[in-house]
């Protein structure tokens, strides 16, 4: 990474599905050593500290439209967007760590906001492409993609004023192995590019990125990493609230980060859906913090 200069923003959001401990996924990240992590390979760290999120007057709210907790989600995430942005602003690099993959919609805000075509690489088990009209939960952290590509709710999709935040052509999900037939049929009108972990078992990580870089470097002047815990098989990762058997393994991880960060092409990213309740002995924050240390370069030799 060029830039070495990194702001910490934590989120600890868990509004956006229904499994509490999410809220306390980034002092799980701190505790596990981020900073140190980074200031030890040469980053300048400004931690920020954590966006505040309001608590609904009586749980589980239905606000409107099967969107749950839909007005406490927005404030927090145009929050989220209003410091993604000054951060930019001062020259950092916009490091953002949940809560609940809710808070890509403010993180997609801010970061757009400072670019003329964003690229998105979302490496994720679910697609989060829903909307309330095809979610089977109304839990917006299954939302984020969908509302970044301005389709949703318009309080969700007009979050720092505009609309949309990305173009379909400029995003690629690596690790899907859950969707929704709402998420599918999304896919297909949208022709966005998807790797499943069946493209990963067939053609090997390696070549999964290489194509991958190809796709959201092209017509693009900066790139967001958007990653949640749970594209990690949950042995490797078990601290997620939505588990799904079969994902991608620790190493196989750490090669994407690595070649991300020979590629020098991430211009912001997030690490979300840690929930130390869930959890083993803080594994998967640990492997959170393993993970940010490869994607910013982190060597053995």
């Amino acid at each position: 990474m060029n830039n070495k200069r990194i702001s910490i923003i934590g989120v600890p959001m868990d509004l956006g599905q229904r499994r509490r401990g999410v809220d306390m996924g980034p002092s799980a990240i701190r505790y596990a050593g981020v900073v140190e992590r980074l200031e030890k390979i040469g980053y300048e760290v400004h931690d920020r500290g954590d966006i505040e999120i309001g608590r609904p007057d009586k749980f589980d709210v239905v606000d409107e439209g099967n969107l749950k907790d839909l007005n406490e989600v927005v404030k927090a995430n145009q929050a989220l967007s209003d410091t993604i942005t000054k951060s930019i602003g001062d020259g950092e690099f916009p490091l953002i760590l949940g809560g609940d993959h809710s808070i890509a919609i403010g993180t997609l805000a801010g970061v757009a906001n400072k670019s003329d075509n964003l690229g998105v690489i979302w490496y994720d088990a679910h697609g989060d492409l829903n909307t309330g009209d095809t979610s089977p939960s109304g839990n917006i952290h299954g939302m984020p993609l969908a509302v970044s590509l301005g389709i949703g709710h318009p309080s969700l999709t007009e979050i720092g004023s505009y609309a949309p935040k990305i173009k379909p052509e400029n995003l690629v999900l690596v690790g899907a192995r859950s969707l929704d037939e709402g998420e599918r049929e999304l896919i297909r009108e949208k022709g966005i590019k998807v790797f499943t972990m069946h493209e990963i078992d067939r053609m090997g990580m390696t070549k999964v990125m290489e194509e991958a870089i190809a796709h959201v470097s092209k017509n693009t002047d900066s790139v967001h990493l958007s990653l949640d815990l749970d594209a990690l098989d949950p042995h490797d990762a078990p601290g997620v609230g939505t588990p799904v058997i079969g994902g991608t393994s620790y190493r196989e991880t750490h090669l994407a980060m690595e070649m991300l960060a020979e590629r020098n092409i991430i211009t912001s990213a997030e690490f979300v859906e840690v929930n130390p309740i869930l959890d083993d002995k803080n594994q998967t924050a640990e492997a959170a913090v393993g993970l940010i240390g490869s994607l910013f370069g982190e060597k053995l030799l």
